[in-house]
């Protein structure tokens, strides 16, 4: 058994969970803690049948159920696993001995993305397997010392981004984080039109609201994030000979931009109406 509390944060995820979470069993993990969001499908039951305890985060997102979970845990180190990512065998704990080799205090496991055969799941897939973003640490499939993740802890406000907000304070902190090269777990998209604008508009909100939030001269890199990523990827296409990406990346690219301009104009109209504009959009899943 490895000492180690894996946490899944889920919201109507019957679609993949069950792979996600048998993947999970077979790594032998101390507890398993699935936290729902007030799911309406079958997603309750597939973790209940799988021995996950269940939480609930009552409807108010990824950031709480994280923490939440990360607070009921029994280890001391603690595993955040999204629903879309399957470990293959060993994978779990061979992260694990990486981060207490490397006295991490976050480790992200490597990515592997995949999809189903639609063009806009393969066009997500193929974009974080060969996007730079592929080496940012984040909390797909992360191991983190408990107790430094509790003190610092997730800023609420962020529904898409808090990775990015909670990377930077560990930074400024000296923390050591990072993304493992000897571990990759699989990572799937969904395949849909409606899947990659979901996307599209989560990775716009959340990086407007890390510039709104927390104001400075790297926030405002941000702002041409996602202009230079889909050049990029324009140009790379058309230099590959693969010029079938380029409707996806300018579609990225515009609706990046359509999410953060309406997370910009939420602001100043809560400005100006006086409740100093901490409240700004509800995220693209609806939750506040």
């Amino acid at each position: 058994m490895l000492d180690v509390s894996v946490v899944v944060p889920v919201r109507n995820a019957e679609a993949m969970l069950d792979d996600c979470l048998r993947s999970i069993v077979e790594q032998e993990p101390r507890e398993i803690i699935v936290v729902d969001g007030c799911s309406t499908d079958s997603t309750v039951e597939i973790a209940r049948r799988h021995g996950a305890r269940v939480l609930s985060d009552e409807g108010e997102g990824l950031p709480v159920a994280r923490l939440k979970g990360t607070q009921e845990a029994g280890s001391e180190v603690v595993a955040l696993v999204d629903a879309d990512v399957v470990l293959p065998a060993g994978s779990l704990g061979a992260l694990l001995d990486e981060f207490r080799r490397g006295r991490f205090v976050g480790l992200q496991a490597g990515l592997h993305s995949v999809s189903g055969s639609e063009y806009w799941g393969r066009a997500l897939a193929h974009h974080h397997r060969t996007g730079r973003s592929r080496n940012w640490f984040g909390l797909v499939a992360t191991i983190f010392d408990r107790v430094a993740l509790l003190e610092h802890g997730f800023d609420e406000r962020f529904m898409s981004g808090e990775d990015i907000e909670l990377r930077w304070r560990l930074e400024q902190t000296g923390a050591k984080v990072g993304v493992s090269s000897e571990t990759l777990v699989l990572h799937r998209f969904g395949d849909s039109w409606a899947f990659a604008k979901g996307q599209f508009l989560a990775d716009g909100h959340g990086l407007a609201r890390m510039i709104l939030m927390k104001p400075s001269l790297k926030s405002l890199f941000l702002l041409a994030l996602p202009g230079g990523a889909g050049m990029r990827g324009v140009a790379l296409s058309a230099i590959r000979g693969e010029p079938h990406w380029i409707l996806y990346y300018v579609t990225f690219t515009v609706f990046n931009y359509a999410a953060m301009i309406q997370e910009f104009v939420e602001y100043v109209r809560a400005r100006r109406s006086g409740d100093g504009g901490t409240e700004v959009v509800a995220s693209v899943d609806g939750r506040p």
